[in-house]
């Protein structure tokens, strides 16, 4: 026992000094967990910049895409616990994946939330296949063709899978799901009128290909309206409240980082969430910085991952 409580004061003393004299000169080092050049990979570069400003040492990307985010998260499950390895992805690899399947990480032991930074809205889009002038007419010409409108996802059990089993479920209406793999041929086959509605995030090229008349925005799923698109209502707005989902990107960190360590990069997060260009950087691309405590944070992931555990068992949806 003696041996024991040794071991805990020298494991404590050990943290403190870290927690003191973090950062060092040592870089930093954040794990994107997507592809480099997508509006994730843009946002950490951005967010990784200021951070290296405001702590005084450098900060390094390294993207590691794969399995939905969760090779990235797991690389950073697997890092040394002292605040010089943190990751940045949605939140999906935490509150969606472990529910499909077996997660190489344990998202409740192995990680741990640091700072919500953004999050990206879900854009309802009809393409040139499509008659609808809007939701309700959408539903209406689902209603009158039962599985006969086809909706595009990014994927078998993805959050526009998620969406749209809760518009199915709300509605009572049957619409086929059509999961691509790739969000370039997704796109290519949307404006060639391959299906009749396309589930994708919020972006600028997105953006171009709606004002020019080749897509129309029928929804959105954000907690509010987005700037860009004034007149789209929200999902919330339509009464489907269940499926106004939006995908939520953080910041992680191996767990038993020392609190003090994170509790700094919250604040550093923070910080630079709060300065113009980094927002205005974000809300160009439709992206709406979040911020906040760790703590709310990790609640949001909580009742995220329960309410896609109760719609992943009620509609039977399998990873691929």
């Amino acid at each position: 026992m003696r041996k024991l409580l040794v071991g805990m004061l020298l494991l404590g003393s050990a943290a403190l000094s870290l927690a003191q004299s973090w950062p060092t000169a040592k870089p930093i080092r954040i794990v994107v967990a997507y592809p480099a050049g997508g509006v994730s990979d843009t946002v950490a570069r951005a967010l990784g910049d200021k951070l290296a400003a405001q702590l005084g040492t450098s900060v390094v990307i390294e993207n590691k895409a794969g399995a939905s985010g969760s090779i990235g998260v797991d690389a950073v499950a697997k890092a040394a616990p002292d605040g010089y390895t943190l990751g940045f992805a949605a939140i999906s690899p935490l509150a969606l994946n472990p529910h499909l399947g077996k997660s190489p990480f344990d998202p409740q032991k192995d990680i741990v939330p640091v700072a919500s930074v953004m999050y990206s809205p879900v854009l309802l889009l009809g393409t040139p296949a499509s008659k609808a002038a809007d939701f309700s007419a959408l539903l209406d010409a689902a209603r009158a063709n039962p599985g006969q409108v086809r909706w595009a996802t990014s994927g078998l059990a993805s959050l526009g899978h998620i969406m749209l089993e809760q518009i199915m479920g709300k509605s009572r209406v049957v619409i086929t799901h059509v999961p691509y793999k790739g969000g370039g041929q997704q796109m290519n086959d949307a404006l060639g009128g391959q299906f009749e509605v396309l589930s994708t995030n919020a972006g600028p090229a997105v953006l171009q290909h709606i004002r020019a008349g080749k897509l129309k925005p029928l929804a959105v799923g954000a907690p509010a309206r987005l700037d860009s698109l004034p007149q789209v209502p929200t999902l919330a707005e339509l009464g489907q409240s269940e499926a106004n989902l939006s995908s939520l990107f953080g910041l992680y960190a191996p767990a038993q980082t020392p609190p003090a360590v994170l509790e700094r990069i919250n604040a550093e997060v923070n910080k630079a969430l709060a300065l113009p260009d980094i927002r205005a950087k974000l809300e160009a691309t439709d992206n709406v910085p979040t911020g906040g405590s760790a703590a709310e944070f990790a609640r949001q992931i909580a009742q995220e991952s329960e309410n896609n555990a109760r719609i992943i068992r009620a509609a039977g949806i399998k990873a691929q």
